[in-house]
Formats: C-alpha cells, sequence, structure tokens
C-alpha cells in the first residue's frame, strides 16, 4: 500500500518499511507517532484521494536528530564593501514507517 503524507508542510510518498528523514519532530528514540493528514492511499488499482481517504500512517522515531548539511547564505554589494555571511543547518528525525491503517 502507498500513501502521500503531509508532515510538517512537507508531502512525502510512503510505504509500509520505508525509512525517512523528516522536518524535526518532538519525541525521543523509539516513540510511536501517528501521521493523520494522509492526502492519497493507492492499493493496486485502487486510489483514493481527497475526503475520501480515511487512513493513518503510523511510524516509529530512528532517531531523534539529526544535522543536515550546511547552508551558507551570502549577501554581497559590489563596490560598497557590504558582505554578510550566515549559514545554518537544518534539522531532521529519522523515522520508520511501521503501517498504513
Amino acid at each position: 500500500m502507498l500513501a502521500v503524507v503531509k508532515i510538517a508542510g512537507q508531502q512525502f510518498t510512503v510505504k509500509a518499511g520505508d525509512s525517512l528523514y523528516v522536518p524535526h519532530i518532538a519525541g525521543k528514540t523509539g516513540d510511536k507517532v501517528e501521521f493523520s493528514e494522509v492526502l492519497l492511499t493507492g492499493d493496486g488499482g485502487n486510489v483514493a484521494a481527497g475526503s475520501a481517504v480515511k487512513a493513518v500512517v503510523k511510524a516509529e522515531i530512528l532517531s531523534e536528530l539529526v544535522k543536515g548539511d550546511k547552508v551558507i547564505a551570502f549577501k554581497m554589494k559590489r563596490r560598497k564593501g557590504f558582505r554578510k555571511k550566515h549559514g545554518h543547518r537544518t534539522q531532521y528525525t529519522q523515522i520508520k514507517v511501521t503501517e498504513i491503517a
């Protein structure tokens, strides 16, 4: 079974057993989480979308905090001596989808 689920404002295509990185979710390693905002489900030839979807995606947290790659935002104005450098690393949570019910 396949599902498109909305997690923290982003859409992910998931199947049972998938492991993926999502924006940071509060919780400890080993906690169970449920995502009720399922946008689409597909099972073979049967596809349900919109208000016809009555599924819940259940997952387990594998790693509670994983840092992404460093992103640099550099601003500069030529001939003015203006330079600004900011950087950040986005925080992710690794989850494993246990079932789509």
